[in-house]
Protein backbone atom coordinates (compact mmCIF):
# COMPACT_ATOMS: atom_id res chain seq x y z
CA UNK A 1 0.00 0.00 0.00
CA UNK A 2 1.84 3.37 -0.76
CA UNK A 3 2.97 5.87 1.65
CA UNK A 4 1.75 9.38 1.66
CA UNK A 5 3.39 12.10 3.81
CA UNK A 6 2.63 15.81 4.26
CA UNK A 7 6.00 17.61 4.59
CA UNK A 8 5.73 20.67 7.26
CA UNK A 9 5.19 19.41 10.90
CA UNK A 10 4.82 15.51 9.96
CA UNK A 11 8.34 14.86 8.26
CA UNK A 12 10.30 17.77 9.89
CA UNK A 13 9.83 18.41 13.74
CA UNK A 14 8.80 21.65 13.48
CA UNK A 15 6.46 23.34 11.01
CA UNK A 16 9.58 24.58 8.37
CA UNK A 17 6.84 27.19 7.11
CA UNK A 18 6.14 28.59 10.51
CA UNK A 19 9.89 28.62 11.17
CA UNK A 20 10.54 31.07 7.85
CA UNK A 21 7.81 33.20 8.75
CA UNK A 22 9.05 33.58 12.00
CA UNK A 23 12.71 34.52 10.82
CA UNK A 24 12.05 36.31 7.49
CA UNK A 25 8.21 37.52 7.42
CA UNK A 26 5.93 40.21 9.52
CA UNK A 27 4.78 38.52 12.44
CA UNK A 28 1.85 40.75 12.34
CA UNK A 29 0.91 39.63 8.79
CA UNK A 30 1.07 35.70 10.61
CA UNK A 31 -1.28 36.14 13.40
CA UNK A 32 -3.78 37.96 11.02
CA UNK A 33 -3.43 35.43 8.38
CA UNK A 34 -3.76 32.50 11.20
CA UNK A 35 -6.75 33.82 12.69
CA UNK A 36 -8.56 34.21 9.41
CA UNK A 37 -7.57 30.93 8.38
CA UNK A 38 -11.25 28.96 7.38
CA UNK A 39 -12.82 31.71 8.55
CA UNK A 40 -13.68 33.13 5.52
CA UNK A 41 -10.07 33.09 3.86
CA UNK A 42 -8.68 29.71 2.21
CA UNK A 43 -5.64 27.62 2.81
CA UNK A 44 -4.31 29.03 -0.53
CA UNK A 45 -5.26 32.84 0.41
CA UNK A 46 -3.62 32.69 3.86
CA UNK A 47 -0.31 30.78 2.36
CA UNK A 48 -0.29 33.77 0.20
CA UNK A 49 -0.59 36.54 2.05
CA UNK A 50 1.69 35.37 4.62
CA UNK A 51 4.59 34.57 2.37
CA UNK A 52 4.26 38.22 0.84
CA UNK A 53 5.59 39.71 3.73
CA UNK A 54 9.15 37.58 2.80
CA UNK A 55 11.62 39.66 1.20
CA UNK A 56 14.89 37.62 1.53
CA UNK A 57 16.51 36.16 -1.10
CA UNK A 58 15.72 32.79 -1.69
CA UNK A 59 19.74 31.15 -0.98
CA UNK A 60 19.83 33.06 2.38
CA UNK A 61 15.97 31.39 2.98
CA UNK A 62 17.36 27.88 1.74
CA UNK A 63 20.71 28.33 3.54
CA UNK A 64 18.78 28.88 6.76
CA UNK A 65 16.46 26.21 6.42
CA UNK A 66 19.06 23.73 5.53
CA UNK A 67 20.93 24.79 9.18
CA UNK A 68 17.49 25.12 11.51
CA UNK A 69 14.69 22.56 10.13
CA UNK A 70 15.23 18.91 11.09
CA UNK A 71 13.58 15.85 10.26
CA UNK A 72 11.79 13.81 12.79
CA UNK A 73 13.80 10.25 14.10
CA UNK A 74 14.16 7.38 11.40
CA UNK A 75 13.04 9.43 8.47
CA UNK A 76 16.15 8.62 6.01
CA UNK A 77 15.41 4.83 7.04
CA UNK A 78 12.04 4.83 6.36
CA UNK A 79 11.84 6.99 2.88
CA UNK A 80 14.58 4.32 1.76
CA UNK A 81 12.02 1.39 3.01
CA UNK A 82 9.29 2.50 1.61
CA UNK A 83 9.42 5.51 -1.49
CA UNK A 84 6.60 7.64 0.22
CA UNK A 85 5.43 10.28 -1.87
CA UNK A 86 5.50 13.59 -0.33
CA UNK A 87 2.66 16.07 -0.59
CA UNK A 88 2.84 19.65 0.60
CA UNK A 89 1.30 22.61 1.06
CA UNK A 90 4.85 24.09 1.17
CA UNK A 91 6.90 25.23 -1.24
CA UNK A 92 9.89 22.47 -3.67
CA UNK A 93 12.42 25.31 -3.34
CA UNK A 94 12.37 24.83 0.32
CA UNK A 95 11.72 20.96 0.43
CA UNK A 96 14.45 19.12 -1.48
CA UNK A 97 16.89 21.11 -0.34
CA UNK A 98 16.34 19.00 3.21
CA UNK A 99 15.65 15.66 0.96
CA UNK A 100 19.33 16.57 -0.19
CA UNK A 101 20.46 16.75 2.83
CA UNK A 102 19.32 13.80 4.17
CA UNK A 103 20.58 11.69 0.92
CA UNK A 104 16.77 11.42 0.12
CA UNK A 105 15.27 11.35 -3.39
CA UNK A 106 11.39 11.05 -3.07
CA UNK A 107 8.37 12.14 -5.76
CA UNK A 108 7.52 15.74 -4.60
CA UNK A 109 3.85 17.10 -5.01
CA UNK A 110 4.36 20.72 -3.50
CA UNK A 111 3.55 24.53 -4.58
CA UNK A 112 6.66 26.73 -6.00
CA UNK A 113 7.95 30.04 -5.30
CA UNK A 114 8.79 33.37 -7.25
CA UNK A 115 10.85 34.90 -4.88
CA UNK A 116 10.24 38.59 -5.49
CA UNK A 117 12.30 40.89 -3.73
CA UNK A 118 9.16 43.11 -3.31
CA UNK A 119 7.53 40.22 -1.47
CA UNK A 120 7.61 36.22 -2.85
CA UNK A 121 5.10 35.15 -4.74
CA UNK A 122 3.24 31.62 -4.11
CA UNK A 123 2.46 29.50 -7.39
CA UNK A 124 -0.03 27.06 -6.03
CA UNK A 125 0.01 23.58 -8.47
CA UNK A 126 -3.36 23.27 -8.55
CA UNK A 127 -6.11 26.30 -7.82
CA UNK A 128 -9.15 23.40 -8.48
CA UNK A 129 -11.55 22.93 -5.76
CA UNK A 130 -12.20 20.05 -4.42
CA UNK A 131 -15.69 18.21 -4.92
CA UNK A 132 -15.57 17.04 -1.29
CA UNK A 133 -13.87 19.80 0.51
CA UNK A 134 -15.08 22.69 -1.72
CA UNK A 135 -11.56 23.91 -1.70
CA UNK A 136 -8.19 23.16 -3.43
CA UNK A 137 -6.56 20.48 -1.40
CA UNK A 138 -4.34 17.48 -1.48
CA UNK A 139 -6.81 14.82 -2.60
CA UNK A 140 -6.10 15.84 -6.10
CA UNK A 141 -2.62 14.52 -5.21
CA UNK A 142 -3.39 11.39 -4.54
CA UNK A 143 -5.71 10.47 -7.31
CA UNK A 144 -5.53 7.14 -8.94
CA UNK A 145 -3.40 5.73 -6.27
CA UNK A 146 -5.86 3.02 -5.23
CA UNK A 147 -5.78 2.49 -1.02
CA UNK A 148 -3.33 4.46 0.71
CA UNK A 149 -1.48 5.06 4.00
CA UNK A 150 -0.83 9.23 5.17
CA UNK A 151 0.56 10.88 7.47
CA UNK A 152 -0.28 14.36 8.58
CA UNK A 153 -0.40 16.99 11.18
CA UNK A 154 -2.10 20.02 10.36
CA UNK A 155 -5.56 21.72 8.46
CA UNK A 156 -3.78 20.78 4.76
CA UNK A 157 -4.13 17.15 6.02
CA UNK A 158 -7.71 17.11 6.88
CA UNK A 159 -9.57 16.22 3.94
CA UNK A 160 -7.21 13.73 2.38
CA UNK A 161 -6.80 12.05 5.37
CA UNK A 162 -10.47 10.98 4.91
CA UNK A 163 -9.53 9.01 1.76
CA UNK A 164 -6.78 7.15 3.37
CA UNK A 165 -7.38 3.73 4.89
CA UNK A 166 -5.11 4.42 7.37
CA UNK A 167 -4.05 7.24 8.75
CA UNK A 168 -0.80 8.51 11.19
CA UNK A 169 -1.72 11.77 12.97
CA UNK A 170 -0.41 14.34 15.40
CA UNK A 171 -1.14 17.99 16.57
CA UNK A 172 -4.41 19.56 14.83
CA UNK A 173 -4.90 16.37 12.27
CA UNK A 174 -5.47 14.43 15.34
CA UNK A 175 -7.34 16.62 17.14
CA UNK A 176 -9.93 17.10 14.09
CA UNK A 177 -9.93 13.40 13.54
CA UNK A 178 -11.11 12.60 17.17
CA UNK A 179 -13.41 15.29 16.74
CA UNK A 180 -14.84 13.78 14.21
CA UNK A 181 -14.74 9.90 15.61
CA UNK A 182 -12.46 8.95 12.53
CA UNK A 183 -9.96 6.50 13.61
CA UNK A 184 -5.95 6.70 13.67
CA UNK A 185 -2.49 5.87 14.71
CA UNK A 186 -0.55 8.86 16.48
CA UNK A 187 2.51 9.66 14.33
CA UNK A 188 5.86 9.61 16.83
CA UNK A 189 8.79 9.00 14.77
CA UNK A 190 9.39 7.09 11.34
CA UNK A 191 11.06 3.68 13.48
CA UNK A 192 8.36 3.61 15.18
CA UNK A 193 6.03 4.74 11.97
CA UNK A 194 7.94 1.48 10.07
CA UNK A 195 7.36 -0.73 12.60
CA UNK A 196 3.53 -0.15 12.52
CA UNK A 197 3.63 -0.58 9.11
CA UNK A 198 5.51 -4.30 9.21
CA UNK A 199 3.18 -5.35 11.97
CA UNK A 200 0.37 -4.79 9.39
CA UNK A 201 -3.26 -4.57 9.74
CA UNK A 202 -5.23 -0.93 10.07
CA UNK A 203 -7.69 0.40 12.15
CA UNK A 204 -11.74 -0.23 11.01
CA UNK A 205 -13.23 2.27 9.70
CA UNK A 206 -16.27 3.89 11.82
CA UNK A 207 -18.43 6.93 10.47
CA UNK A 208 -17.63 10.39 11.85
CA UNK A 209 -19.76 11.95 14.05
CA UNK A 210 -22.68 13.76 12.86
CA UNK A 211 -22.70 17.83 13.86
CA UNK A 212 -25.68 18.94 15.40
Amino acid sequence: MKVVLDWDGTVTEIDGLHLVLEQFGDPRVYDRAERILGRGATLHEVIALEFRSVRAPLADVVGWVLENVRVRAGFARFARRHRPLVVSSGFHELIEPVLAREGVELEVRANRLDPDPDGWEVVFRSEAACAVCGQPCKRADVAGLGSFVYAGDGHSDRCVALAAARVFARDGLARYLASLGVPFEELTDFDAFHRALAEGGSVPPRAPKRRR
